[in-house]
């Protein structure tokens, strides 16, 4: 069982680690972008699902993609309207995504900003980061702290919540692709009645 706190996760997210904190939706695993393969190792998750950029702040993920300035202003508006919280944007990558993220199609990327004060607590001074649910490829997202120690000893969690609380909804985020001049709806989660 390896709980921290919280400066102690942030220093170890910064050491290149994955670590685990509770979002909105389902407890998150994170690691810097650049080492995205320690996450794909960890949950035994097949390289064409990618993982997503998640920030504590809509500014620091801009840079990670690339559009026209009508597209820019759409994704901006529909940002500003859900954000933060459960609606991940897949969007054109910029050229500053690291490849590791989504190995099997680095043209588009994934963005969200949680709406939990820890995971913003936490993103804001990390900066973004490589995230995905607390489970392996396949299984239902783990919702607990004790269901994570059981299925990942080794990795640190914020020490946070109760026994037996759940971190987050457990529902997934919505998940909106633009595609082309419009949005397209790839997971229906947390959000049901998108207006976009």
């Amino acid at each position: 069982m390896t709980r921290v706190s919280q400066e102690e996760l942030v220093n170890r997210a910064i050491a290149s680690e994955v670590i685990c904190f509770p979002t909105d939706t389902v407890p998150a695993l994170a690691v810097r972008p650049d080492y995205a393969a320690k996450i794909f190792s960890l949950k035994q998750r097949p390289q064409d699902k990618p993982l997503i950029l998640m920030a504590a702040t809509p500014t620091d993920l801009w840079q990670f993609v690339q559009g026209n300035p009508l597209e820019m202003k759409i994704w901006k508006q529909t940002a500003q309207k859900y954000w933060p919280g459960a609606l991940t944007l897949v969007l054109p990558a910029s050229n500053l995504v690291n490849p590791a993220v989504n190995p099997t199609d680095p043209t588009t990327i994934g963005l969200r900003v949680p709406n939990h004060p820890l995971s913003l607590a936490i993103l804001s001074q990390t900066g973004p980061l490589a995230t995905t649910s607390a489970n392996l490829s396949g299984e239902p997202p783990l919702e607990t702290l004790e269901a994570i120690d059981l299925k990942f000893p080794l990795l640190p969690i914020l020490d946070s919540g109760k026994p037996g609380e759940k971190f987050g909804s457990g529902l997934p985020s919505t998940v909106a692709k633009w595609n082309a001049n419009h949005w397209e709806i790839l997971r229906q989660g947390y959000i049901k009645n998108l207006e976009l």
